[in-house]
């Protein structure tokens, strides 16, 4: 059998076509390029975007807002002083972006003006905070990005 070019041409197609489905199917393989949605039903929450910007602003109005910070054994979240605890509600949600297996929920059930979130919860790395709540029946966001 003769080599000539044109054999070596199809061979050399052959071996690089192999290659990139080698790469391809080992990327949609491998766990370790999994990546996770910000959520699950993105266009639905799209759609009450405009409820989120309303919150949100409904928040920057508020004489004092919510604070947060690193202390000592956790993260700590304040509410507003001169807001009375019975007539908060809402849900508290930390999303890490890189792992979806760590995010949770926190229901807000106040007995204190503080939320404490113990260094056991959070995993060092990026984190994005979102608070939605009530106080008598005003919506209201707070979002937050954080370095654990």
């Amino acid at each position: 059998m003769k080599f000539n070019w044109g054999t070596g041409i199809v061979i050399g197609m052959a071996l690089f076509i192999s290659f990139i489905m080698y790469l391809v199917i080992n990327m949609l393989t491998d766990s370790k390029f999994d990546h996770d949605l910000v959520t699950e039903e993105y266009y639905q929450e799209e759609l009450h975007y405009q409820e989120e910007i309303d919150a949100e602003t409904n928040a920057f109005s508020l004489e004092e807002n919510i604070k947060d910070r690193r202390v000592k054994g956790g993260w700590l979240i304040e509410f507003p002083k001169n807001l009375e605890l019975s007539k908060i509600s809402g849900n508290l949600h930390f999303y890490r972006p890189s792992n979806q297996k760590l995010d949770f929920n926190i229901p807000l059930k106040l007995t204190s003006y503080q939320v404490f979130i113990k260094d056991e919860q959070l995993v060092d790395g990026r984190w994005n905070i979102n608070i939605h709540w009530e106080y008598e029946n005003t919506p209201y966001l707070y979002k937050n990005e954080i370095v654990y």
